[in-house]
């Protein structure tokens, strides 16, 4: 009799007992970046834009390309914004999968240099005495087309392996006469007494070669298929918010990278007004920013760097072009379009 009464009793609690509650906690990840001017991350943080959409990030920032990549190597990163950097990783098998351009920092990258140095614009390149650029960076490829450009010999130069957040203290120091510096830095130091001679689109091809672009680890987007189209939502509200209030995007910038308003109103300025892809750019397979050509756009930017790290001794071999072509996936961004109205 006690153990059928305590089995009715046990019964009766399962009834009452509440439902178990699905979880519906928002998807944690690492997420890493050089510094650099990732306006719409930063804006998204700032306005919590990435909770709106069930992500959380956690994010890690990196002096330059370098140490991301080690992050990467060792799965550490989750998710990554960056420049060529990115492409460096594929040649140092990496798997990565580029979603969509967040930036195009050859809109602001540029030679930046002592104004004691004679050099006056990037023609004068080979007068440098020490030249700074990170290594396996867009700073590097931008530094070599410079150098093929106007008929110098990239080996020739004396290149110093620096990072631009550091370049002020190295101008300074007079350990750098010259360098290829990424925004917002470029203009930050154009803004304190060395000025930019020459900018990226001055010696590179039509758009530029240094893609800002949205990466993630495949084996992370196999176990999450819908982080795309949410980075993708966070990516477009950011870029709204800003389009309505510009303000935001220079007050992102100093929050978060320490550099002056005047700075980072330069930096948006060089970079507005199309010069950083729409999404029916990114989709377009005749423009240059395009992700969806096989053969232009985006693979064509990333062949070039490859070469261009390759000439360098970056890479002991340039990424084979369809290492390059697997790599750029814009299956996000056509769903992120198709169910978004208006989204182009």
């Amino acid at each position: 009799m006690r153990t059928l009464l305590a089995c009715a009793l046990a019964m009766m609690l399962l009834m009452i007992a509440p439902a178990p509650v699905l979880s519906d906690a928002p998807l944690e990840f690492n997420y890493g970046m050089p510094n650099a001017d990732h306006a719409t991350l930063f804006v998204a943080q700032d306005l919590g834009l990435f909770e709106k959409v069930g992500l959380k990030p956690k994010f890690f920032f990196f002096q330059s390309g370098a140490p991301l990549l080690a992050a990467l190597k060792s799965d550490s990163v989750d998710v990554a914004t960056a420049g060529l950097a990115l492409t460096f990783a594929l040649g140092q098998n990496i798997p990565l999968k580029f979603i969509y351009w967040e930036a195009n920092n050859a809109a602001a990258e540029g030679l930046v240099v002592d104004p004691h140095s004679g050099i006056r614009s990037y023609r004068d390149i080979a007068k440098a005495q020490k030249i700074g650029a990170a290594t396996g960076t867009c700073a590097q490829v931008s530094l070599y087309l410079m150098a093929k450009k106007v008929g110098v010999d990239y080996n020739k130069l004396n290149v110093v392996n620096i990072p631009a957040p550091l370049f002020h203290n190295a101008f300074a120091s007079k350990s750098i006469d010259a360098g290829v510096a990424w925004p917002p830095f470029s203009e930050d130091l154009d803004q304190n007494g060395f000025p930019v001679v020459s900018y990226d689109e001055d010696y590179t091809p039509a758009g530029g070669a240094c893609p800002g672009l949205t990466a993630v680890r495949p084996d992370f987007l196999k176990a999450h298929p819908d982080i795309g189209v949410k980075l993708l939502e966070v990516e477009a509200m950011a870029r709204e918010a800003m389009r309505k209030n510009p303000q935001v995007g220079i007050d992102a910038f100093v929050k978060h990278l320490g550099i002056t308003p005047a700075a980072a109103k330069a930096t948006l300025a060089r970079e507005c007004c199309g010069r950083v892809p729409s999404f029916a750019e990114q989709l377009n397979p005749s423009s240059p920013y395009s992700m969806t050509s096989e053969d232009g756009g985006l693979v064509h930017k990333l062949a070039i760097a490859s070469d261009a790290l390759y000439q360098t001794h970056v890479l002991t071999a340039p990424i084979p072009l369809s290492t390059l072509q697997d790599a750029v996936d814009p299956t996000y961004l056509k769903q992120y379009v198709a169910t978004h109205k208006g989204a182009m």
